[in-house]
């Protein structure tokens, strides 16, 4: 069974973090609220999330050092964040958010189906994305399998050319047969 993609949605106001919950009521995707950047990092170290939504302006550490910090740990560098700011804020808050390493900024009030679009698309790139890692995987244990029976065909092939001793030639044989049947342990 797939895990169920999570959202990270970081605001230090309630009321804000209640609307997002439920914008993203009925998505496939379960939401972690959090009210803080530190907070926020705090989860990040537990749990995979294919998506952040992250309010810009907070109080102590606010969603660009937020982003920042995100971006340099190896674990979350990849995973997406949507900045989210206040209509009446400074224009250059989107670039400032682009350079903190956002996929996107929405200025508050947004279009609630517009978020769920969104975040929609990230959830799919994550199942897709755990789908396809999983495929690896399964693609990369069948490799080693494959050559370790491979390895086994040489080898009874070897010894049934270089020796006319049936305990050699019995060898071969066994070998030969625990190929056939995947069984190289």
């Amino acid at each position: 069974m797939t895990q169920l993609a999570k959202a990270l949605l970081v605001d230090d106001r309630r009321e804000n973090l209640t609307a997002l919950e439920a914008i993203l009521q009925g998505l496939q995707v379960q939401s972690v609220a959090v009210e803080s950047g530190e907070a926020a990092l705090k989860r990040l170290l537990v749990d995979d999330f294919a998506v952040i939504l992250l309010d810009a302006q907070m109080p102590e550490m606010d969603g660009f050092e937020t982003a920042s910090h995100i971006k340099r740990r190896e674990r979350t560098r990849h995973v997406p964040i949507i900045f989210l700011t206040s209509a009446d804020q400074d224009a250059q808050l989107a670039m400032r958010g682009y350079a903190a390493g956002a996929v996107d900024h929405l200025t508050k009030p947004f279009d609630p189906w517009v978020l769920r679009a969104k975040v929609s698309v990230f959830v799919d790139l994550w199942v897709k994305t755990g789908q396809l890692t999983a495929q690896s995987t399964l693609l990369q244990e069948r490799e080693t399998q494959r050559r370790l029976l491979t390895d086994a065909i040489d080898e009874a092939t070897a010894l049934l050319r270089a020796e006319t001793d049936p305990a050699a030639v019995q060898r071969a044989i066994g070998l030969l047969e625990q190929a056939r049947w995947g069984n190289t342990g």
